[in-house]
């Protein structure tokens, strides 16, 4: 009998692992990283083979119910990664293994058969032979100029019946043959290299020798926005596909960067693969295979692409690197920044981290002596300039009686830009009509009922939660007095299109935010039609800020830059500087000159004036001189602890056994600088009806606080089975 064992994807210890028996009618078919199916606790799961064993000694021993995938898609460095992963999150072996090789698929859904030339066919011969079988003769030529067309296709194309295809099939000069199905269409006409700048051939120069070291070394790349930092990552990946090796890029949200797909196709071709959320597990599979084998070398996607099957990676290009979409929501909660550097570590490759706003951990790794190199980029393409930038305070404008959503000089920009037929964005972090729906008879909120959090008016006049879809309409009555002084506060993108055409009637409007996209494609649609001229002015959330490059817009309106920027979050105001900075870039970036307006009631915040003048330098300084007062990262490093349940008391006896625990560890360990902060209530104190505390583990050195949760999490156990534990290490938000 065989013996295998099996990392099991579900709350177990951390490499913790069970030994099965493989039956019979499975002999054969398992093999190392083999996905299986096996009974566990009263159920059946999922799991990989991480081996054969010995007969185990245990008085029972359950049988493999079935394979689920012969071969997952994981290797040994894949392997040697998740064991890394184990050790930096505090996640169990399975959980890691089930993160990187994704859920399963079978390739029939997304295979299909086509019709090609038989291997070392000489076509002028075999043409030649077809002299009195005209239709034949015109179907080859067509299956030689065209191969992988399915029967059907071909037949249509080369204007003959099937039967004709069919005679061909059975000479042997053509053969039908199983391939994927084709993800993406043709890529576009292939796009010459552009000019580089002397900024640009500096840093390109820098990657190349880097590219070419046999040791690993991570890069960041501070540039403006619209300073080219595009076509540096194409002729960095052009250099390491020159080598034979392979290169991942990887971009906030895949849907919302159309033009760079297009980009890397037009240059790359069918070598690149897709990888993101919006693809079916079988046209993910499908990717995976050309990956694995070689025939895509480029890996475009979203945070998960970061484990691509590639066993020849050189390079690794993150984009945009400080934005929060790159950390993981569910455990393993990873980084894809942190699991990048550690593949390019295990490949001896580079990693090129890339952003006009970079994170302030990031900026202070790449000083002089950190483990980063920097490279900047000061200009924009063609010499052109940042956009002016005014701020406009709020306040004012209420003092002077204006007490409409835009301020004078942002209607005044927009009326400009009309007449010229030029296009404007306005950015508001807040989708919806109103933030808040209040009684102003008694105070009472509208809240939704399974989540502590207020319910956002939408312009149907239904009350929605953007926690758990809870939707209810917007009530005529206080349901806590009775009282009808019903009113909404709070602006959202659909007050703000509403207020837009009632200033501007014949304006073409065009709404961007969480509502408007919800189906597949409809960023790209939206996108296309802006860019194309259906629009005048688009309205968006943070979706709009990220990779937008159209020429045509010369103005940006912020309506509040205020949303972001006094959340109880250590992080507040470097997302405000991030946001507003990476918004303004979006002006401008044609041969007109831009303009942005930021709209604020706090106008001499520091992070506001440093984004008017494009300073990233200032905002670091000032930031990082808050950040030591308060040792907060990068002066520490934190690991937050969330509680979860649906009785609130077991919810608090978990969070204050473990803060017990961790203090005594963290005593009985020497980690005298160690913090134990809380428990509290966590941010928003109940999502979905599941009551949320949390506790915050704060210190200098990171193995020492990974060391003491480590610690606590195996000393837990199963003491708490109606509490979900989540562990985030180096979390981005508090």
């Amino acid at each position: 009998m065989q013996y295998v064992e099996v990392a099991v994807s579900v709350p177990v210890g951390l490499n913790q692992t069970f030994h099965y028996r493989v039956p019979a009618n499975l002999s054969g078919q398992v093999s190392r990283f083999s996905r299986v199916e096996v009974p566990f606790a009263g159920r059946l799961v999922q799991g990989f083979v991480l081996g054969f064993s010995d007969p185990p000694n245990l008085k029972m021993i359950k049988d493999v119910k079935r394979v689920v995938e012969k071969q997952a898609y994981l290797n040994e460095e894949l392997f040697q990664l998740a064991q890394w992963m184990v050790q930096r999150y505090l996640c169990s072996i399975g959980d890691a293994l089930q993160t990187i090789a994704g859920s399963p698929a079978g390739a029939a859904r997304v295979k299909e058969r086509v019709i090609v030339a038989i291997d070392g066919i000489d076509g002028d011969d075999k043409l030649t032979g077809l002299v009195r079988a005209p239709k034949q003769r015109r179907a080859l030529e067509v299956a030689l100029a065209s191969p992988g067309l399915k029967k059907s296709e071909l037949a249509e194309l080369a204007e003959v019946s099937t039967p004709v295809i069919d005679a061909l099939l059975a000479k042997g000069l053509l053969q039908e043959v199983e391939s994927y199905k084709k993800i993406m269409p043709d890529p576009p006409p292939r796009q010459e290299s552009l000019q580089l700048t002397p900024e640009q051939l500096t840093v390109v120069n820098q990657l190349v020798n880097a590219i070419n070291s046999p040791n690993p070394s991570a890069w960041l790349l501070h540039g403006v926005t619209g300073s080219g930092k595009t076509e540096v990552y194409l002729r960095a990946i052009e250099h390491t596909l020159n080598l034979g090796r392979q290169a991942i890029v990887l971009v906030p949200e895949i849907s919302l960067t159309p033009q760079m797909v297009e980009r890397f196709r037009s240059r790359f071709g069918d070598a690149v693969a897709l990888l993101h959320s919006a693809l079916s597990n079988g046209e993910k599979y499908a990717e995976k295979d050309r990956i694995r084998t070689g025939q895509a070398m480029v890996v475009l996607g979203a945070r998960s692409a970061i484990f691509a099957p590639t066993p020849k990676l050189g390079l690794i290009i993150i984009d945009e690197e400080h934005e929060s979409s790159y950390k993981q929501d569910e455990s393993p909660k990873y980084h894809a920044r942190e699991v990048a550097l550690q593949r390019a570590a295990l490949n001896q490759g580079v990693v090129l981290l890339g952003s006009a706003t970079p994170a302030i951990e990031s900026y202070c790794r790449a000083r002089p002596g950190g483990p980063y190199g920097l490279l900047t980029m000061t200009q924009r393409i063609d010499q052109r300039p940042l956009p002016r930038v005014q701020i406009v305070d709020m306040r004012q404008e209420l003092a002077g009686g204006n007490t409409g959503i835009f301020s004078l000089a942002l209607q005044r920009a927009l009326a400009q830009r009309l007449a010229r037929q030029e296009k404007s964005i306005l950015f508001l972090n807040r989708r919806g009509f109103a933030s808040i729906v209040v009684c102003r008879q008694c105070g009472q909120v509208m809240k939704c009922p399974h989540c502590d959090i207020s319910l956002t008016l939408h312009h149907d006049g239904i009350l929605r939660c953007h926690y758990c879809g809870h939707r209810t309409a917007n009530p005529r009555v206080c349901p806590s007095c009775g009282g009808k002084a019903i009113r909404s506060f709070g602006v959202g993108t659909q007050r703000v299109e509403e207020e837009v055409r009632r200033l501007f009637p014949d304006c073409q409007v065009l709404r961007m935010d969480a509502d408007t996209t919800s189906r597949k494609g409809s960023h790209q649609k939206l996108l296309d039609e802006f860019s194309r001229g259906g629009g005048q002015i688009l309205i968006g959330t943070q979706m709009i800020a990220k990779g937008l490059d159209i020429p045509q817009v010369t103005l940006v309106g912020v309506i509040s830059a205020d949303v972001t920027l006094h959340m109880p979050d250590f992080r507040s105001a470097e997302r405000t500087f991030q946001l507003l900075t990476q918004v303004a870039g979006r002006a401008g970036r044609g041969e007109k000159s831009g303009e942005v307006i930021i709209q604020t009631y706090d106008p001499e915040h520091f992070s506001i004036l440093t984004a008017r003048n494009h300073d990233f330098l200032s905002f670091y300084h000032k930031e990082m001189t808050h950040r030591k007062a308060l040792k907060y990262p990068p002066f520490s490093h934190l690991i937050k602890i969330l509680f979860s349940g649906l009785n609130e008391a077991d919810v608090i006896a978990a969070a204050e056994w473990w803060q017990d625990k961790l203090t005594a560890i963290k005593h009985e360990c020497g980690g005298q600088e160690i913090e134990i902060l809380g428990p509290a209530p966590a941010g928003i104190p109940k999502i979905k009806d599941r009551w949320r505390w949390q506790l915050v583990i704060k210190g200098p050195d990171s193995r020492e606080i990974r060391n003491v949760a480590r610690i606590a999490l195996a000393q837990a156990g199963i003491r708490f089975k109606q509490v979900a534990v989540s562990i985030d290490v180096d979390p981005v938000s508090l």
